[in-house]
């Protein structure tokens, strides 16, 4: 198993991949980071034993793993710098929300070395400061490899998961997008637009103040980092509008029901919605 890892960006997804690793094999982590503060958060909270702002520093450190846990639309200046650092030998991943082209170009890249991959864990919160271990234990992750994919490098990058605790899945990168393009990308898309939409509504009576629990529950992925967020929508921007436009029609429906005071086909549409739900746990 690996023994040394560097970590590309280092907030929250990247420091709890970090405190996991270590935690799940022993090994040293690098961290690279444009934020010095972030370094030397990282270096106080012993998230990463070294690290630095200039990404050639980590060549010195000799990884075997790097991982990826910048902005998406970061990855492409970040695996040309890698292409002309690293040895062949060294293996990379990512943590990224967006797989499709990227995955491809990174390959073209890096070669069957790049293993792409994307856990299904998260919460709203930025920053070093809120990284924790536990953050990927129990929940999905997937790999989303192509034919070109190295299969040692593949089964070396799940062995990994599996150590910290995840459960691996595979996809097809483009597969991938399309999927969480609806139940990931789209409900922070809804979570953003209602904010922006009570922000509009709020021009006699600051609405902000009266929120229930309902409201905070539905939003609290709405103070989620916009620049990775943005990154996410400008990069799946096909599936997210397609999931857009169905979510549109799906409330228009809704509007509908309720202009027309259709009692039986609400409660039909309400059930329905809320059988489903439950169904998930």
């Amino acid at each position: 198993m690996f023994s040394r890892v560097a970590v590309i960006g280092v907030g929250f997804m990247g420091g709890s991949f970090a405190l996991a690793c270590k935690e799940a094999t022993g090994c040293e982590v690098f961290g690279v980071d444009i934020n010095p503060l972030a370094i030397n958060r990282a270096k106080e909270l012993m998230v990463i034993e070294e690290g630095s702002t200039d990404i050639r520093d980590m060549k010195d450190f000799e990884p075997e793993l790097v991982v990826l846990a910048t902005p998406v639309r970061t990855f492409k200046g970040i695996g040309e710098a890698l292409k002309e650092l690293l040895p062949s030998s060294c293996l990379v991943s990512d943590l990224g929300s967006v797989k499709g082209h990227l995955v491809y170009m990174l390959e073209e890249l890096l070669g069957n070395r790049f293993v792409g991959g994307h856990p299904i864990a998260g919460t709203e919160k930025a920053g070093v400061e809120n990284a924790f271990k536990d953050l990927f234990k129990g929940k999905r992750f997937i790999l989303t490899p192509t034919e070109k994919t190295d299969p040692e490098a593949k089964e070396k990058v799940r062995s990994l998961w599996k150590l910290i605790g995840s459960v691996v899945e595979e996809m097809d990168p483009y597969f991938h997008d399309f999927v969480f393009g609806a139940v990931s990308h789209l409900p922070h898309a809804v979570a953003f637009a209602l904010m922006e939409a009570i922000e509009r509504m709020s021009k006699d009576i600051d609405l902000f103040k009266y929120p229930g629990g309902g409201f905070k529950d539905f939003t609290r992925i709405a103070g989620s980092d916009p620049i990775m967020w943005r990154d996410i929508f400008l990069e799946n921007s096909k599936n997210v509008l397609q999931a857009i436009d169905v979510f549109v029609k799906a409330l228009m429906e809704l509007r509908s029901l309720i202009e027309d005071s259709s009692e039986e086909k609400l409660t039909a549409y309400l059930s329905k919605a809320s059988m489903r739900r439950r169904e998930i746990g």
